[in-house]
């Protein structure tokens, strides 16, 4: 897959199928729209293109509420890439992009920069300044503008009962695993490790402190998780834990790892984490004792999981 920052990068191609958005999360839904995206570029010998805007407008159009991201941009970029797109046009949002008409977009970008032959969208997709631009709207133009338009019907995306807002909302509210169906993997982040008070090493569960460099990339709820740690290209198994530790009274979130079975100096590391499932919420326990022996507990319930869960959601 080829990647433009910007659509003056972009060379045109014989047939260009095309979709555009966010695609936040890559989901379910997103996956349907993307999969139709490519089927049709293949039969029509062509190749599949995908518009995205980054940062995310919400982010640009609400700046007083930041929008917490399901993806970076290049996670986003490796789920497209896996699910086999051409072309991801990388086209940066600002205010003054969003007070293009849905016409200019599609003639300025659509039609004269990548020559779109067939467009894919789905069914309430709306696109230009408030949103103006529709499936009725393109329809009518589409056939003088020189492309088909292909409608990904309501109910084929409905039974999905899919949104990065529902992900969101799973993810933040200790539902996890929810979260993970519709996305139809494991959500994931990556991140630095860092060298932490090394609390857990003096009970006997030692943690890489993560350090995730992306601020508007969503983190968990508080608590215990199943995890599944990639370091150098090999899975590990393991539990996190997010929060504020407060049996040790401390005074920032961390993010804390313990690898299963794993003794080897990651400090400064990238390591990615997929989070399986949450064990519990965060507790606060009445000494450090107590607290080992909850470690324990989180521990087998962590194999348990991870073990049930095994190459499916």
């Amino acid at each position: 897959m080829r990647i433009y920052h910007g659509i003056q990068a972009f060379k045109r191609t014989g047939y260009p199928v095309v979709t555009a958005g966010t695609f936040d999360g890559v989901h379910l839904g997103h996956q349907k729209i993307i999969r139709k995206l490519t089927e049709l570029a293949h039969l029509k010998g062509g190749e599949s293109v995908i518009i995205t805007f980054w940062p995310h407008p919400k982010q640009i159009l609400n700046p007083d509420s930041p929008l917490k991201l399901l993806t970076t941009f290049q996670e986003k970029a490796d789920l497209l890439q896996s699910l086999e797109v051409d072309h991801l046009i990388r086209i940066p949002f600002t205010r003054e992009f969003s007070q293009i008409s849905s016409e200019q977009f599609v003639k300025d970008i659509l039609v004269e920069k990548i020559g779109t032959r067939q467009l894919v969208i789905g069914y309430d997709h709306r696109f230009g300044k408030n949103r103006e631009g529709s499936f009725e709207y393109l329809r009518e133009n589409a056939p003088g503008l020189g492309f088909e338009v292909i409608e990904i019907p309501r109910k084929d995306v409905d039974h999905m009962a899919v949104s990065s807002t529902k992900i969101r909302e799973y993810i933040l509210n200790h539902r996890i695993h929810l979260a993970n169906k519709l996305l139809g993997r494991f959500y994931h982040f990556t991140g630095k490790v860092t060298r932490g008070q090394q609390l857990g090493r003096k009970i006997g569960f030692p943690t890489a402190n993560l350090e995730i460099s992306e601020d508007y990339k969503l983190v968990p709820s508080d608590g215990a998780y199943a995890v599944l740690v990639s370091i150098d290209g090999k899975t590990h198994p393991g539990m996190m834990n997010i929060g504020f530790r407060p049996t040790v009274g401390a005074d920032s979130r961390t993010i804390e790892i313990n690898i299963f079975n794993f003794e080897q100096d990651l400090y400064h590391k990238e390591i990615q984490v997929q989070v399986v499932k949450q064990i519990r919420p965060e507790i606060k326990f009445k000494s450090l004792d107590e607290l080992s022996v909850r470690l324990k507990q989180d521990g087998e319930e962590a194999r348990a999981i991870l073990e049930q869960h095994s190459g499916r959601l």
